[in-house]
């Protein structure tokens, strides 16, 4: 399983041209019968044409795309295949897909239920319902509110925590609260913006606490079955369902029901859902909180409290090209200006999969965009096109833009890899012999995350993890007790290849280490690791 995110993008547009959207003929495995017309300036042919596109610039298997506009689903379709395999089944309406961070709005609508019910505020201390609850500081401990779960301004750094919830992890919801306290600080309290899933963690759970049932339980039968989500759970795939999408690199055999374990990340990232389901999901945000058959989910008010900008963040790089002044973050949801128009937006990565729900309040309209390829460009391609038609009727050219984003970020990584990367001849690899790699050899335990082992056999040393089922990897040497671990995994670890910085004491003894991702994934925070070695014996 990997993160849970929001998506970012990286740099300025300046005179792009407008996007020609002339008609390619994309693989459709569902046809559409829209109830009402698509919003004025979009038009199936402009959506098949772009998503064409973004498909082949980005090598996505499938996608599933939505559009919701004044009160209705007006458009709903399936564009490929389930999985990476040539031979997987066409994704549809009804496909399944891990939506990743698009489940924090879920957590936030719960806590809006129970807001509603009267039995939380938003600015009640966290400790009065959990008083189990500790982050590192005391004074932060008991000022700590239920708001601040929910808007990256903790003060903890960027995915702080997420090694606990991804990389093969196996700790639970219990184990999660109770390694809180060791997260560090790298910033003020409630000053600086850092994306977190572990307190959507904590949120979840205090879910639990207040109703009286699992997360899991309570937005499924809360959420999802009253707002009528089909193809929608709050639970991970198992085998005999059939119309499931696999991510990038994810094995596409599903668990049995008996062996299911429910994952801590669930409410930060857990929610597996079609574009039918998540549509309708969108729909009754449009109306107010309402479905479309008058069922009140949440009050209008608690919608628009959980919209509200409540933590300003910086301009993305793209805010001339869209004409942006603000961004901000409300109770699980971005929001900012777009061409002179309020946006609601938010995406989700994990398990190879991308999703993006995207309204425009004042244009009545709703796009939901999800995809089975580990890469946001797509998506945001899709989706910046899209929302740019409804509001002006034009759009520049999206998919290039971050195409070329893509191929500058992929030749700036290679060229530091070739100077001065693990390998280059500025930094060459060594080889060991076996009585000095022994001196590495041992338990090592991170107040935070447990126990990792350093193992032998012969001259080649590994890492291993505790509470992390397949993550290990051969650790190759540097100068200087340097080391890089290249985890076995490739298909799903490769990116978080990690430099192992082992220390010593003043007699030469090595008593710890120090680890940093090479790459760019926040959340394999490898460097809020501080593993002390407790034995020589592993």
């Amino acid at each position: 399983m990997k993160k849970s995110c929001a998506g970012r993008v990286a740099r300025r547009i300046v005179g792009m041209g407008i996007l020609s959207l002339a008609i390619l003929p994309p693989a459709i495995s569902a046809t559409w019968a829209a109830p009402a017309a698509l919003p004025p300036g979009l038009s199936a042919a402009q959506i098949d044409a772009v998503v064409a596109r973004a498909r082949d610039a980005f090598h996505v298997p499938g996608v599933a795309v939505a559009v919701v506009y004044d009160g209705q689903v007006v458009f709903a379709r399936g564009y490929g295949r389930r999985g990476e395999d040539a031979h997987s089944g066409n994704v549809d309406t009804r496909t399944m897909f891990a939506i990743g961070s698009n489940t924090k709005e879920f957590t936030t609508t719960a806590l809006a239920t129970l807001v509603d019910a009267g039995k939380l505020k938003w600015d009640d201390r966290v400790i009065d319902h959990m008083p189990e609850f500790r982050v590192a500081d005391p004074a932060i401990t008991r000022d700590f509110r239920v708001s601040d779960l929910l808007t990256h301004h903790s003060g903890m750094g960027e995915g702080a925590g997420d090694l606990m919830l991804f990389s093969h992890s196996t700790f639970t919801r219990p184990e999660v609260l109770a390694a809180l306290p060791y997260m560090p600080f790298t910033a003020p309290f409630r000053v600086d913006y850092a994306y977190n899933n572990l307190l959507y963690v904590v949120a979840g759970a205090l879910v639990e606490k207040i109703s009286g049932t699992s997360w899991e339980n309570y937005v499924q039968s809360h959420l999802i079955d009253a707002a009528g989500l089909p193809a929608c759970q709050s639970t991970p795939p198992v085998s005999g369902q059939m119309d499931v999408a696999t991510g990038q690199g994810e094995d596409p055999a599903l668990p049995d029901r008996a062996t299911l374990r429910l994952p801590a990340v669930a409410p930060a990232g857990g929610i597996w859902c079609s574009v039918d389901g998540v549509s309708r999901w969108v729909q009754m945000f449009l109306n107010g909180g309402k479905t479309p058959q008058g069922r009140t989910i949440i009050s209008t008010a608690q919608r628009d409290v959980v919209w509200a900008p409540h933590a300003l963040l910086p301009l993305p790089d793209t805010a001339q090209a869209t004409q942006g002044h603000f961004r901000a973050y409300g109770y699980g949801w971005f929001t900012e200006d777009f061409f002179g128009k309020k946006r609601v937006w938010h995406t989700g990565t994990i398990d190879g999969m991308v999703s993006y729900v995207s309204f425009l309040p004042e244009m009545n309209t709703g796009i939901v965009v999800l995809t089975n390829h580990d890469d946001h460009h797509a998506t945001y391609a899709i989706q910046t096109t899209l929302n740019s038609l409804v509001v002006t009727g034009k759009s520049d050219d999206w998919v290039q833009h971050w195409k070329d984003e893509a191929t500058a970020k992929e030749a700036e990584a290679a060229k530091a890899a070739a100077t001065d990367g693990p390998g280059s001849p500025a930094r060459p690899f060594i080889t060991l012999s076996a009585q000095a790699a022994h001196d590495y050899v041992g338990l090592y335990h991170d107040d935070w995350r447990g126990n990792l082992h350093v193992t032998q056999k012969g001259t080649e040393l590994r890492l291993t993890f505790d509470k992390a089922i397949g993550l290990s990897g051969v650790l190759s040497a540097l100068p200087h007790d340097l080391f890089v671990v290249r985890w076995d995994n490739r298909a799903q670890d490769a990116e978080d290849d990690s430099y192992v910085q082992f220390q010593r004491d003043m007699t030469g003894k090595v008593v710890g280490m120090k680890m940093q991702v090479i790459g760019s994934d926040f959340s394999f925070d490898a460097q809020d690791l501080h593993p002390r070695k407790v034995s020589d014996q592993p």
